[in-house]
């Protein structure tokens, strides 16, 4: 008779708001250990079953899938990725602080460790192994507008004598490819090159003038 009540109690608590209630009030109903209802009705795996109630339902409370708008967080637009890697890789010195800081300043609120994220999904390291290991190929392209190649050619031209060998000295702006003659001679001796470099750093109309 003391079973059936017992039942009938725990039927009219068994539709609590939570899982936790649910469990609180089924262990409330059992019988005590050692009475003769609890040694015919064994409750096998009982502890196991409290916990995995208790394990939903922790689940279910930190379970934002169905208020979730996208997987992950939004990434970041690609104008601001170029930003990051070009303060990267003409800082060097750097770190993601003080590119997060420069990117502030800028209007782009980015923490250091999306900078991190931007860095290492492009391949650069952080900013001490990138201060370190400056290679030529990462040189030139960061400072390609500045730079700029020269060299002879030789030109033969005829006379009425015999042909005569022109040195021709040009430019090549790595950035633009735009190509300067600096001037050309028969003699390119020491003073004839002393007076091309001051021609060439001319500001209005040198070859080296950008």
């Amino acid at each position: 008779m003391q079973s059936s009540t017992s039942n009938c109690q725990l039927m009219a608590v068994a539709r609590p708001n939570s899982l936790a209630a649910l469990a609180l009030q089924f262990l409330r109903y059992l019988p005590v250990r050692g009475s003769e209802y609890s040694k015919q009705h064994r409750f096998k795996g009982l502890p196991d079953t409290i916990l995995g109630w208790y394990r939903k339902l922790v689940a279910r409370k930190f379970d934002g899938s169905k208020v979730r708008r996208g997987p992950g967080r939004p990434r970041i637009k690609r104008e601001v990725e170029e930003l990051i890697i070009r303060m990267a890789s003409e800082n060097r010195d750097w770190g993601y602080d003080r590119i997060a800081g420069a990117l502030a300043n800028l209007g782009y609120e980015i923490s250091d460790q999306a900078v991190g994220n931007v860095l290492h999904r492009h391949g650069l390291p952080p900013a001490p192994e990138r201060k370190g290991t400056t290679t030529w190929a990462t040189f030139i392209r960061t400072h390609l507008a500045l730079l700029a190649w020269t060299d002879f050619f030789t030109a033969e031209v005829l006379t009425l004598r015999v042909p005569v060998t022109y040195y021709v000295l040009c430019f090549i702006h790595l950035e633009s490819r735009r190509v300067d003659i600096a001037g050309l001679t028969v003699r390119p001796d020491e003073p004839w090159m002393k007076q091309i470099a001051r021609h060439s750093i001319m500001e209005d109309c040198g070859a080296l003038r950008h």
